[in-house]
């Protein structure tokens, strides 16, 4: 009671505490979390808001096993698209390929044959296909010389789309004591891809690939079932369970599932196809705020303005229950108060929208309008009103950490 009345009283001051300025008295939202699977780790989002629509343990770091091959072809294909690489580009077998992942290893392979040179598209069939581990080597070491300078690259990358709690060590998803994702950033990852490439996202929907005479099915088993899926990828190894990540369409709204740590495909296939059809079947659209429509305010410091308006660039969509629902809060981040001069369009703030201790809906706030940077006279007394109202902040603040 005491945390609710200091927010509270935080928000009927205006004041930004921590970077964050309280916010409440949206719409209906989901009651999302009635579901229930074996999976250890799950979780399930709407690709078109990003809304979380169920999740479990969702940010607990576990091994990723080939699902880590989705990283790698993210790696290759910001490569095509900066124009650094084409299907076109060739890259040879080396011999430590053809050992580690070739058909000898054990594991998932292409079959292709040592020493030989193969085109890049055809190596990102059967990597993405066929699960290949020779593919996956030979295009680490094709891309950055050898697999462990580009499991640099995939960590770079990973940290430019926001991918904040995984780390990659290999390019094939093989067992590593440091290589870790979480199902939150996996599905992440997925969107991304979705997302910036979606022509190249195709491959991941392709049902079969054959090299060296050799015919194998996409072992990604929503692809047979007639659900809308279209990719993305699965993984199994003894010290993870069975994983996948998945997409799938039905009536123009894509939804994306990543489960791990399942004991069997059997289960893997049924939880991730159960999570995908509950969430098809539950959940309706609902808008919170138009294209351009104000959502809140930021305070500005040293400006010509003492408050700026924010907007979202798209449409603010969640996802409700049918015929039920709750309320929800929200709150606009940002670590303020902003500083004049600021320019109309800058993403200045987030919109993070929460359905009780999950976290539904995250999107940029950008400012509606430019601000210029105040006279002389108006940025002294903003300094000063700022000096002035620190200290409540401190105080609140110092009174949360108590309670």
């Amino acid at each position: 009671m005491r945390r609710f009345k200091v927010a509270r009283i935080l928000a009927a001051l205006g004041l930004v505490w921590g970077g964050i300025l309280l916010a409440s008295g949206l719409p209906q939202e989901a009651r999302a979390q009635g579901f229930q699977t074996l999976a250890p780790t799950a979780i399930l989002i709407d690709a078109g808001s990003h809304a979380v629509l169920f999740e479990k343990n969702a940010d607990e770091p576990t091994a990723p096993a080939s699902m880590a091959k989705v990283m790698t072809a993210e790696v290759v294909f910001n490569e095509i698209k900066n124009g650094r690489l084409s299907f076109d580009s060739e890259f040879t077998i080396s011999e430590n390929a053809w050992r580690k992942g070739g058909g000898g290893s054990g594991g998932s392979s292409m079959f292709a044959k040592v020493n030989t040179s193969i085109r890049l598209e055809d190596l990102l069939r059967g990597l993405i296909v066929q699960s290949g581990n020779d593919a996956a080597i030979a295009i680490a070491e094709g891309v950055a010389g050898t697999e462990e300078s580009f499991a640099r690259l995939m960590n770079e990358r990973a940290k430019q789309i926001g991918l904040t709690k995984s780390t990659f060590r290999n390019a094939t998803g093989y067992g590593h004591p440091e290589q870790k994702a979480t199902v939150r950033d996996l599905a992440k990852l997925a969107i991304h891809i979705i997302e910036t490439y979606p022509d190249l996202y195709k491959l991941f929907g392709e049902r079969e690939f054959t090299w060296n005479k050799i015919r194998q099915q996409n072992r990604n088993p929503l692809l047979f079932m007639d659900i809308g899926a279209d990719g993305l990828k699965t993984g199994n190894i003894d010290e993870a369970g069975y994983g996948l990540i998945g997409s799938a369409v039905q009536n123009d709204q894509r939804l994306v599932v990543v489960v791990n740590g399942l004991k069997t495909a059997k289960d893997r296939a049924a939880e991730s196809r159960k999570l995908l059809d509950w969430g098809f079947r539950a959940f309706e659209s609902q808008q919170l705020f138009a294209e351009g429509q104000v959502v809140g305010e930021a305070q500005v410091f040293g400006g010509t303005r003492r408050s700026l308006p924010l907007v979202s660039k798209k449409p603010v969509r969640v996802l409700v229950p049918r015929g039920e629902g709750e309320r929800v809060t929200a709150r606009i981040v940002y670590t303020g108060p902003l500083k004049a001069p600021i320019q109309k369009g800058a993403e200045v703030a987030r919109l993070q929208v929460n359905r009780g201790d999950m976290q539904a809906l995250e999107m940029p706030l950008y400012a509606s309008e430019d601000v210029q940077q105040g006279t002389l006279s108006q940025r002294a007394l903003d300094g000063l009103l700022e000096f002035s109202t620190g200290w409540v902040r401190r105080a609140f603040a110092s009174l949360f950490e108590r309670i």
